[in-house]
């Protein structure tokens, strides 16, 4: 069994609970401690009193006179432990339930009546002993100086005198030490709750940085966590432009490669050069293992985690390229993407796929481009139509090889949609295409996560 919790919540808890009850259990035996010499005190003052009117009858020949015996009221009672003893060379008296046990007393606590040398008594010697009726007894002792010798005086009283209003006051006591500690319990485990909630914040902000919803832990900590939240943004900063630089390499490594391997396989596939399909296998495969890497690189921006892209002004600014580009085609746009959608991709790619896309929209459609955008779940499907003369379904799914052209019109190299569904797929979406109903022409449908965040960071 471990003893030490794994939680700060239970260590802090542990301690806490140990002091408060060491505390407690101290408090307490010390304010039992007080009570008890409290109502001993009261005991030791009956029975000094008493001791005292016995000094006075004792004669300086050592005897006792008892006419001058005096009895408090409590000694009068027999049976209840209440007794006295006076002994000397000349005698023994006595009177209730006297100690059988031989009680010795030292010589420097020899009591002195008042007067004479003009020096106040010693204190008397407590201690407890049993009576004859076996009940235990607290005794207080003096002893006189006589021509006879040492007179000593014994007087005792029930302990339960004292005892019994010790434990009437201790039951209350313990009581209200219990709701004490019932209150520290709780007061202790909301402080913890209270003190520990910046923990719980800056592990839902490590959280929210991990899933995309913000960039940064957010700076303004409590004072001793302060430090740590500007080294985990270091760190997440650090990460990040190590990210982007191995990303940047392998992208551009790759993007190097695609059109080569592209041309390659479009070689390949003419009558004769690749009779038994082998090297074309094999071009397959390297380029599958570019798009592989190409995707990894573009997923370490962590799966657009911290990529954030506004549609609405990206759309807005290849709206303004694709215009100037075919500025000789009297084309209308008609836009609808709400300002407040965005998506979890790299701007980089959504530029690219969506500026490919209008771009292929632009060159076909006769008098109008329609671009439209609405949530769909976790995605946001961005639909980019035409009124050109679409595709056939046959010729939609040959739109997506590398490198074939289904218009050899312009200048294309028949890339373009090739590169938007496989920038789509790297990004966790999607691009399919199908018929425009209310344009008649060709539908993209471009569907990317949406972002998690409600702004950049």
């Amino acid at each position: 069994m471990r003893l030490v919790p794994r939680s700060l919540f239970g260590r802090l808890l542990g301690i806490s609970a140990l002091t408060t009850i060491l505390a407690l259990a101290f408090a307490a035996w010390s304010i039992g401690h007080v009570l008890e010499r409290f109502v001993i005190h009261g005991l030791d003052q009956q029975l000094d009193a008493e001791a005292q009117m016995l000094a006075r009858a004792v004669r300086p020949d050592g005897t006792l006179d008892d006419t001058r015996i005096v009895n408090l009221p409590a000694f009068e009672t027999r049976g209840e432990g209440w007794a006295w003893r006076v002994e000397s060379a000349r005698g023994q008296w006595a009177s209730g339930d006297a100690i059988d046990a031989p009680l010795p007393l030292a010589p420097a606590l020899q009591y002195r009546l008042p007067g004479g040398d003009g020096r106040g008594p010693p204190g008397p010697r407590p201690g407890d002993e049993t009576a004859s009726s076996g009940e235990p007894v607290h005794f207080r002792q003096i002893s006189l100086p006589t021509s006879a010798g040492t007179v000593t005086i014994t007087t005792s009283g029930p302990r339960r005198v004292a005892l019994a209003p010790l434990r009437e006051a201790l039951v209350p006591l313990l009581g209200s030490l219990a709701f004490l500690g019932l209150a520290l319990a709780f007061a202790t485990v909301a402080q913890l709750r209270f003190g520990l909630r910046p923990l719980r914040a800056l592990r839902a902000a490590v959280t929210d940085v991990r899933e995309g919803r913000a960039r940064h832990v957010p700076p303004r900590q409590p004072e001793e966590l302060a430090p740590l939240a500007t080294e985990l943004n270091a760190l997440i900063d650090h990460n990040e432009a190590q990210l982007e630089h191995a990303r940047r390499h392998v992208a551009n490594l790759a993007h190097g490669l695609k059109t080569p391997l592209a041309a390659l396989s479009i070689k390949l596939s003419e009558s004769g050069r690749d009779p038994d399909g082998s090297l074309g296998a094999t071009v397959a495969e390297v380029a599958g293992r570019v798009r592989h890497h190409l995707g990894r690189a573009r997923a370490a921006a962590p799966g657009g985690a911290r990529a954030h892209t506004a549609l609405a002004p990206a759309v807005a600014d290849l709206l303004t390229v694709v215009r100037g580009v075919h500025a000789e085609r009297a084309v209308a746009a008609r836009i609808d993407v709400a300002p407040a959608l965005a998506v979890a991709a790299d701007p980089q790619d959504v530029d690219e796929m969506i500026g490919n896309l209008l771009d292929n929209a632009w060159r076909h459609a006769r008098s109008a481009v329609a671009v439209t955008a609405i949530p769909s779940g976790s995605s946001i499907e961005l639909t980019i139509e035409d009124d050109g003369p679409g595709l056939t379904e046959e010729a939609i799914g040959e739109a997506f090889v590398p490198g074939r052209r289904l218009d050899e019109r312009g200048d294309g190299h028949g890339f373009g949609l090739p590169i938007a569904q496989e920038l789509a797929e790297m990004s966790g979406g999607s691009l399919t295409l199908d018929r425009s109903a209310p344009l008649n022409g060709l539908r993209a449908i471009l569907s990317l996560p949406a972002s998690l965040r409600d702004e950049p960071a």
